[in-house]
C-alpha cells in the first residue's frame, strides 16, 4: 500500500490523522517539524506528503519549495487551519497537488489523496514509458574516459566521417553509435544495425546488400538490404571483426563507391550511408591473423573510440547504480529503494567481467530480492562479490532439492556465456562443447533473453 509522510507540528492531528489513514490501509510516518519533515523526505521515498503550514523551525511553503528540488514528483498535500484562498492559490503555484483546510473533511481528504496516488502513478508510468520509445539513452559516467568518449561525439556526430568503435561486451558501444546518429545531421534519418555474428557467413552478403528473385534456392522474392534501409542516415555495424572475407570486400566496395550490388543483380545502386562500426576484438591483431583486411580496416578506422570497461572507471560505478536503481523501481512499479555506503563499496568491489551489463543484472537481482534498503550483506548474498569470495553458504540454503540448484547453476552458467559472446549461439556452443541444437533448447527450457 501507498505510504505517507505526515508533517504537522499538533501531536493531537498527527495522531488522529495516522489512526484514521492507517485503517484505510496506508503506511504513515511522522515528522513533528518541517525541518524533520525535510529530513525524512531526503532519506526515504514517500507517496504522498500531508504537510501542515504554520511549523516551527520551518514552515510548511519552505518543506514544499526544497523537497521539489530534490523530490520533484512527490504530491503535496497541504493542511492549515490558518488558510486564506490566496494562501492554496500560493501552495499550488509552488507545486503542492491541492490544499485542505483544517478540520479537514475526512471524506475529501481521502478523495484527495486517491487523485494525487492516481497522478503519481501516471507520472512514474510516463516516464517508464518514455525510457522504453526513447532513442537513445544517456552515457552515464563523469569519468576521464568517458568525458573525452562525450567529446568525441560532439565533434565527430556532425560530420560524415565513419567512426570504428572498439571496446569489451557489455561497455555501451551500441549507445556511443546511437549518440553519434543522432546528434549527426543524419538525425533524421534512419539508423539500421546488423549484428554481424549473428548473422551467418552464407546469409552476411544477402543481409548487407540484399538480393534478387531467385539469386538461390530461397530467394523467392526480391530483398532490400541493410545498406538500401540505411540510404540517407546511419548503418551500424557490429561485431565487425566476425565478418566474413567475401563480405569484407563487398563492403569495403560500397564505402569506396558508394555503390553497392544486390546478390544475384549486376545493376548499381547508389547509396548515401554513414557507417559507424564495432567491435570486441583486436582488428589489427585480426589482420596480421589474416581474418580480416587491412584496407577496409583503414576504411573504417577513421575516428577511433574505444569505450573502456566498468572495472578501468570504477568511479562511475554509484552513479550507474543509483540510475538502475531508479529504472527498475518503476519498472517494477515499487518505491525507490535506497542502496546504503557499504553496500556501494561492495558493489564497486565486484570484478564485472560482463561490464555495464552485468551491473545491470547485478542490480536488477538486488532490488528484487533485498528489502527497502539495499544493503552491503545484500550485495555479499545475492551479488556474490568477490572480494569476500561470495557468501556460498546463502546460495545453498536458497534450493531444498538438488535438481532445482543444477538448474539454477546451469541457467547462470549458459546465460554468462552467451552475453560474453553477444549471444553468438554458434560459438557459444562450441564453446561449450554442445549441439547448437542442444543449446536452443536449453534457452528455451529457461526462457533466456538477450538484454
Amino acid at each position: 500500500m501507498a505510504s505517507l509522510l505526515l508533517i504537522d507540528d499538533e501531536k493531537s492531528i498527527r495522531k488522529t490523522l495516522k489512526e484514521i489513514l492507517e485503517y484505510e490501509g496506508y503506511t504513515v510516518d511522522e515528522a513533528g517539524d518541517g525541518a524533520e519533515g525535510l529530513r525524512m523526505i531526503q532519506d526515504a521515498d514517500y507517496d504522498i506528503v500531508l504537510c501542515d503550514i504554520k511549523m516551527p523551525k520551518m514552515d510548511g511553503m519552505e518543506v514544499l519549495e526544497k523537497a521539489q528540488i530534490t523530490n520533484p514528483d512527490v504530491p503535496f498535500i497541504m493542511i492549515s487551519g490558518h488558510g486564506t484562498l490566496e494562501t492554496a492559490v500560493e501552495a499550488v503555484k509552488k507545486g503542492a497537488f491541492d490544499y485542505v483546510a483544517k478540520p479537514p473533511d475526512l471524506n475529501r481528504l481521502l478523495i484527495t489523496i486517491r487523485n494525487a496516488l492516481d497522478k503519481s502513478n501516471l507520472i512514474t508510468e510516463t516516464k517508464v514509458l518514455k525510457r522504453k520509445v526513447s532513442k537513445t539513452r544517456e552515457i552515464i559516467g563523469d569519468s576521464p574516459a568517458i568525458m573525452k568518449i562525450k567529446e568525441t561525439i560532439d565533434r565527430v556526430a556532425p560530420t560524415d566521417a565513419r567512426v570504428l568503435i572498439t571496446g569489451d561486451n557489455g561497455t555501451g558501444k551500441e549507445l556511443v553509435a546511437r549518440w553519434i546518429h543522432e546528434r549527426s545531421n543524419r538525425a533524421s534519418g534512419p539508423l539500421v544495425e546488423v549484428n554481424c555474428a549473428a548473422i551467418p557467413g552464407e546469409l552476411i552478403e544477402s543481409e548487407l546488400f540484399g538480393h534478387e528473385k531467385g539469386a538461390f534456392t530461397s530467394a523467392i522474392k526480391q530483398r532490400i538490404g541493410k545498406f538500401e534501409q540505411a540510404n540517407g542516415g546511419t548503418l551500424f555495424l557490429d561485431e565487425i571483426g566476425d565478418m566474413s572475407h567475401n563480405a569484407q570486400a563487398k563492403v569495403l566496395r560500397a564505402l569506396q563507391e558508394n555503390k553497392i550490388t544486390r546478390v544475384g543483380g549486376d545493376k548499381e545502386i547508389s547509396v548515401d550511408v554513414r557507417v559507424v562500426a564495432a567491435t570486441n576484438k583486436d582488428l589489427l591483431k585480426e589482420v596480421e591473423s589474416n581474418n580480416f583486411r587491412l584496407d577496409l580496416y583503414h576504411r573504417l578506422s577513421v575516428i577511433l573510440i574505444h569505450v573502456p570497461s566498468l572495472n578501468d572507471r570504477k568511479d562511475d560505478i554509484p552513479l550507474l547504480a543509483e540510475r538502475f536503481v531508479k529504472e527498475i523501481c518503476e519498472d517494477y512499479g515499487v518505491p525507490k529503494k535506497v542502496v546504503t555506503p557499504k553496500a556501494m563499496i561492495e558493489i564497486q568491489n565486484i570484478n564485472f567481467t560482463g561490464n555495464i551489463r552485468e551491473l545491470r543484472n547485478v542490480i536488477e537481482r538486488l532490488v528484487i530480492l533485498s528489502d527497502q534498503k539495499i544493503t552491503d550483506e545484500d550485495v555479499l548474498n545475492y551479488a556474490q562479490s568477490p572480494k569476500s569470495g561470495g557468501s556460498p553458504k546463502d546460495l545453498y540454503e536458497r534450493f531444498e532439492k538438488f535438481q532445482d540448484f543444477k538448474d539454477f547453476v546451469e541457467k547462470e552458467f549458459i546465460l554468462h556465456r552467451l552475453n560474453k559472446n553477444n549471444w553468438n549461439v554458434s560459438k557459444t556452443a562450441e564453446e561449450l562443447d554442445i549441439q547448437r541444437s542442444h543449446l536452443y533448447n536449453k534457452i528455451e527450457k529457461y526462457n533466456l533473453k538477450r538484454d
